[in-house]
């Protein structure tokens, strides 16, 4: 928004300097998508590197940066929390410490009255933005308003609305429509939108999806976000069903 970076240029990770680097083709914008074609691995067993970047290593950027590339940038769709934390870094670096430090509370947060959240570091001094970001529900359901708004917060564009659109727009590399600029997409494919994650919900629906069943819904169409703190540790909790739910009584208020 402040156009401190270029998402279509070469990312910049200095691991990655070197332009006889095959990693000096990844752009900032393949990383937002998740399709950078590092081979990071995003289980969440003891060995893995999610769980060793976020537990057993200082700078969560620099283990990711330290990946090979298996796959071009671009082409493949691989969902890694490595990929975010390169972003923070990257963003660090470029405002320097006092501005980055300040910029999700005074550019974000106090803006639209998100009083209880708190973004935490790295021993490096990096937010850990994939992971360690705590708020209550009301303050993740005035982050989820924002976007519907399109970055608007009663009147003072908060962030760009561009940029919003380009968030929830489907990257090229994800196949099923799911993926945008760090959202979760209800789009489906691009010939076949029936095809699609939650295919009994609006297409338009986008999601922030936290460990174990923390969600931000937003369904544009609806006018809705809802957000559920919960605690399950299977890969769905039933969101299917419980959204549609919602949906209904929604829709009978509104007759």
């Amino acid at each position: 928004q402040q156009g401190k970076l270029n998402i279509s240029e070469p990312a910049p990770v200095p691991e990655w300097s070197e332009t006889s680097d095959p990693r000096h083709a990844i752009k900032l914008v393949d990383i937002l998508q998740q399709s950078s074609g590092l081979d990071f691995s995003e289980q969440y067993n003891v060995p893995a590197d999610a769980n060793r970047m976020l537990f057993m290593e200082s700078n969560a950027a620099a283990f990711t940066a330290a990946h090979k590339a298996d796959r071009k940038p671009g082409t493949h769709f691989r969902y890694s929390s490595g990929n975010t934390n390169l972003i923070s870094r990257a963003l660090r670096d470029k405002l320097g410490d006092d501005a980055y430090y300040a910029l999700p509370y005074t550019g974000l947060f106090y803006k639209t009255g998100m009083y209880n959240t708190v973004l935490e570091p790295d021993a490096s001094g990096t937010f850990v933005g994939s992971s360690f970001c705590f708020a209550t529900a009301r303050d993740w359901a005035r982050f989820g308003l924002l976007y519907l708004n399109n970055g608007n917060w009663n009147g003072e564009q908060v962030l760009n609305a561009d940029w919003i659109r380009q968030s929830i727009s489907p990257a090229p590399a994800a196949e099923m429509g799911e993926y945008g600029f760090q959202w979760w997409l209800n789009a489906g494919q691009k010939n076949h939108p029936e095809n699609r994650t939650f295919p009994e919900l609006p297409a338009d629906m986008y999601w922030a999806d936290g460990f174990e069943g923390q969600n931000v819904f937003v369904i544009p169409s609806k006018k809705l976000v809802v957000v559920r703190l919960g605690l399950t540790r299977t890969k769905f909790w039933g969101e299917h069903e419980f959204l549609k739910s919602v949906i209904r009584s929604i829709d009978k208020v509104a007759l």
